[in-house]
């Protein structure tokens, strides 16, 4: 990146203090004094939103630290996070820079991997000082080559309705304030308010599709902005109807399954059978983004007439049709590769699907799937029992068990079905999917602004009396 200093006023106008504070209004409730993270490059987009949110919250008796994240990806990173930590230091702003500490870096898919290791480092710091709200500087033009490059991609409808202006995850919410407002006036504000900024090179290399875009002379933003908010004023009603649907006729279960009324899903319209089939995989599965579209579509016409005794697998998913018009639908064990060591003291989420609480328990102790041999080890009258109660196979093999030196310890989430844990190791186990079957309806850029008011997730409430909601939940109960 190279400094580049203040020029001259342009043509475009700067964001107010008063049209900042008109677009964060949609996301209220935040607590009293308000405490706000924001992610900061050093690029225009998030120096004017560090200025901007740092005023608002400042005359509301809040704070905002600015997360500055060095990937280390190239040699000048280390001081180009350091020039722009005293960039917001000088303007009053508390910086905290984060490391990407992974010394052997992905050969492929850097932008993507790069990414994932952002949010992870942006999302951990935030839940270590409880901060609740993350504010992101994705603007207008970043939104229309979203939306176009996912055009490009075959994405459904739900990938077309582009980035969400808020995503809730445990215990923080993900805010993008910035979607309605064009790249320009973020610049306009940073040159009214005399502050340099960064330009990373790689925003414009024709390496990626997103540079290719932006240096392209034939491309539409408005189009592509009108394209979004269409197909977001869609989701929106779409979320509402699948919460709706999944609200009667699915039953989600403690061991990390879920049941579903086929007969009433076949009766879907066949977008919204498609939108049904992505959140159960997402949810069971642990992936953070359903399948393409070519594959949703794949599914539902296997599905659409399946007998009973046929399976299909997707996504991480097992898909079960039973007796009696029921589908049941499991995580796939066999594609379970997260292994974690777990001691005393410590909360850990496992396949981004069940959270284990650790009170006691051995040296060497570690969190892996249960898999068929270690299904095959259970206790016969545990194996009698929950074969009698119907469970799948695949539901169990998928559970976490706790193993040490190769040798099955424990199953935490079969503590219910009659599995004792050994003396001296004590794990609890509890469902925590990172997607939920239903939760608050999209939310785009067009229509942030309506209510009902956003919702925390669960465990992320303060006192009422301080000025904000308690939390809801926003997953189907077991």
């Amino acid at each position: 990146m190279n400094a580049r200093a203040p020029a001259a006023p342009d043509h475009d106008r700067p964001l107010t203090a008063a049209e900042f504070a008109a677009l964060l209004e949609p996301f209220q409730p935040f607590e009293r004094p308000p405490a706000l993270a924001a992610a900061v490059s050093g690029g225009p987009d998030s120096m004017a939103l560090a200025l901007l949110a740092s005023a608002w919250a400042e005359a509301r008796g809040g704070t905002l630290t600015a997360l500055v994240v060095d990937h280390r990806l190239r040699p000048e990173s280390a001081a180009e996070a350091a020039r722009t930590a005293a960039w917001l230091a000088a303007r009053g702003i508390r910086p905290q820079v984060l490391v990407w500490t992974e010394a052997k870096k992905p050969a492929s898919g850097i932008q993507a991997a790069a990414r994932a290791a952002r949010y992870r480092l942006l999302t951990a710091a935030c839940r270590e000082a409880g901060i609740l709200h993350l504010l992101l500087a994705h603007h207008a033009d970043d939104q229309a080559e979203t939306v176009a490059m996912r055009a490009e991609r075959g994405s459904g409808p739900d990938g077309l309705a582009g980035m969400p202006a808020v995503r809730e995850e445990p215990g923080l919410r993900l805010l993008r304030p910035f979607l309605p407002v064009p790249k320009a006036r973020l610049i306009a504000t940073l040159r009214a308010a005399g502050q340099p900024w960064l330009e990373d090179p790689s925003n414009r290399s024709p390496r990626f599709r997103r540079g290719r875009l932006r240096s392209g002379p034939d491309f539409d933003s408005s189009f592509w902005l009108g394209e979004g908010r269409r197909a977001a004023a869609a989701r929106r009603e779409r979320d509402a109807a699948l919460a709706r649907f999944l609200a009667t006729h699915a039953g989600p279960h403690p061991l990390g399954f879920v049941r579903l009324g086929l007969e009433a899903w076949r009766g879907l319209p066949s977008e919204l059978r498609e939108a049904v089939l992505a959140r159960l995989l997402v949810t069971v599965g642990a992936a953070p983004y359903p399948p393409p579209g070519a594959v949703l579509r794949r599914l539902e016409r296997t599905l659409e007439a399946a007998p009973p005794g046929s399976r299909a697998t997707a996504a991480g998913c097992v898909l079960a049709v039973r007796p009696l018009g029921e589908l049941v639908v499991a995580r796939e064990p066999g594609r379970i590769v997260h292994a974690l060591p777990i001691r005393a003291g410590e909360r850990i989420v496992w396949d981004r699907r069940f959270a284990l609480t650790c009170h006691m328990s051995p040296a060497g102790l570690r969190v892996a799937a249960l898999g068929e041999a270690g299904r095959r080890e259970l206790p016969r009258p545990v194996r009698d029992r929950l074969r009698d109660l119907r469970l799948p196979a695949a539901a169990i093999a998928s559970l976490p068990g706790l193993w040490r030196e190769g040798r099955l310890v424990a199953c935490p989430p079969l503590a219910a079905h009659g599995l004792d844990s050994p003396a001296g190791v004590l794990v609890e186990a509890a469902p925590a999917p990172a997607q939920p079957l239903a939760s608050a309806a999209f939310a785009g850029a067009n229509v942030v602004s309506n209510p009902p008011r956003l919702i925390y997730p669960a465990g992320a409430g303060r006192d009422p009396a301080a000025g904000t909601v308690t939390s809801g939940s926003c997953c189907l109960g077991a």
